[in-house]
C-alpha cells in the first residue's frame, strides 16, 4: 500500500467545504496540505476565516495556486469548477476531485473525463480514475438508500421527503439562511426539481436500466446546521428480512454505510463520514430511512475518501471521526 505524502491543494478554500476538507487535510496520515487558494481570503490567515482552526495551522490562503499538487480539490460553487479549468491549464498529472455540480453528469474539462465519485457503486472505477467528480449531499444519502434495490431490479417509483440544514446552502447570505429566517421553521424548495435529480436518475438507471417511474423528491429546509435526513417510500413485495439481509449484503464491504436494526436519528452521523439506513415495512411500503452530513459524506468527506482510493490508502485514513451524540 502506498504510504507516501501526497501534496494537495484546494481551489475556493474559504467556504463551508472548503473548510472541512482543509480540517481532514490537516489530520491525514498520508497527506498534505500544499495550498489553500481563495481570491476573497488571500493573504489571511486560514484560522481567521475558519475558526475552527485556531492552533491546527499558521498557513495563509493564498491567491493563486501551485503546479507541484498531487490533487486538486475543487471546492468552487456549482458552474464555476468548469470556468476555473479552462482558464487554468493544469498538468494532467495533477488529479482533481470536484466538489461542485459541474461534472457529475459526463461532462468533461477539455480532455478530462470524471468519473462519479460514490464509492459503494464504483469503488474500482475511482481507484483508476485521474478525475472524480464528487457527487452532490442529497444525491449521496437518497441514492445509498435505494442502491440495494436497484442492484437486485427491485426499485419501484419513489416518494423521499429529505430535510437538510443551512449549510447545505453555502456560506453566502441569504434570505433562507438568516437565524431570524431559520430558527423554529421548517419549509419546502424546489419540489421535485431538485438539481441532484439528474444524477440520482443516471444511477438508478445504469444499475436497473428497466426503471421508468418517477423519483418524487421533496427537500426541506431544516431549523439546524448540518445534516441531513431522508426518507423514501416505495412497494416491495419483498419482507423486511429479505431486504435487510439484501441491504447487509450490499454493503458488508463499505466501512461508512450502516444498516441500523434501530431507528436512526441525526445526531448519530454529524461529524462523520458515515451513512445510517433503517429500514421498515408497513403492509406492501418499504420505508428506507437514510441519514448522513451533507459537509462530510455529502462532500469534504466523500471527497477525502475518494482521495484515499485514488492514492491507494486506506479508505478509511483521516475519516474515522465521532459523531457529536451529546
Amino acid at each position: 500500500m502506498n504510504k507516501t505524502k501526497i501534496k494537495a491543494g484546494i481551489i475556493g478554500a474559504a467556504g463551508y467545504t472548503g473548510g472541512e476538507t482543509i480540517r481532514l487535510l490537516l489530520g491525514h496520515p498520508h497527506a498534505e496540505l500544499l495550498f489553500a487558494q481563495s481570491r476573497s481570503q488571500a493573504g489571511k490567515y486560514i484560522y481567521e476565516t475558519h475558526t475552527d482552526l485556531i492552533g491546527d495551522t499558521d498557513q495563509k490562503f493564498s491567491e493563486n495556486h501551485s503546479a507541484d499538487a498531487d490533487v486538486l480539490f475543487m471546492c468552487l460553487s456549482h458552474g464555476e469548477s468548469k470556468k476555473w479549468l479552462a482558464e487554468n491549464k493544469i498538468p494532467a498529472s495533477v488529479r482533481i476531485i470536484d466538489l461542485g455540480n459541474d461534472f457529475r453528469l459526463g461532462d468533461k474539462a477539455d480532455n478530462r473525463e470524471f468519473v462519479y465519485g460514490l464509492p459503494e457503486l464504483q469503488r474500482d472505477k475511482i481507484k483508476s480514475a485521474a478525475n472524480v467528480a464528487n457527487p452532490g449531499c442529497f444525491a449521496t444519502t437518497i441514492q445509498l438508500g435505494l442502491l440495494p434495490l436497484a442492484h437486485a431490479k427491485l426499485l419501484t417509483e419513489v416518494h423521499a421527503t429529505g430535510i437538510t440544514g443551512s449549510t447545505g446552502a453555502g456560506q453566502k447570505l441569504q434570505e433562507t439562511s438568516h437565524f431570524t429566517w431559520r430558527v423554529n421553521n421548517v419549509s419546502a424548495y424546489k419540489t421535485l426539481t431538485h438539481q441532484h435529480l439528474g444524477e440520482i436518475r443516471k444511477t438508478i438507471s445504469g444499475l436497473q436500466p428497466s426503471y421508468k417511474e418517477a423519483i418524487n423528491f421533496v427537500p426541506w429546509r431544516g431549523d439546524f446546521a448540518r445534516g441531513i435526513f431522508v426518507s423514501s417510500v416505495l412497494s416491495c413485495e419483498k419482507s423486511l428480512d429479505e431486504i435487510t439481509s439484501l441491504y447487509q449484503r450490499f454493503y458488508e464491504t463499505h466501512p461508512f454505510t450502516h444498516i441500523s436494526k434501530t431507528m436512526i436519528d441525526l445526531k448519530q452521523v454529524v461529524n462523520t463520514n458515515k451513512c445510517l439506513i433503517h429500514l421498515e415495512k408497513i403492509e406492501n411500503k418499504l420505508i428506507v430511512h437514510s441519514a448522513t452530513d451533507n459537509l462530510l459524506k455529502g462532500a469534504s468527506g466523500q471527497a477525502i475518501q475518494n482521495m484515499n482510493l485514488m492514492f491507494g490508502f486506506l479508505e478509511t485514513d483521516g475519516l474515522q471521526l465521532k459523531s457529536i451524540r451529546y
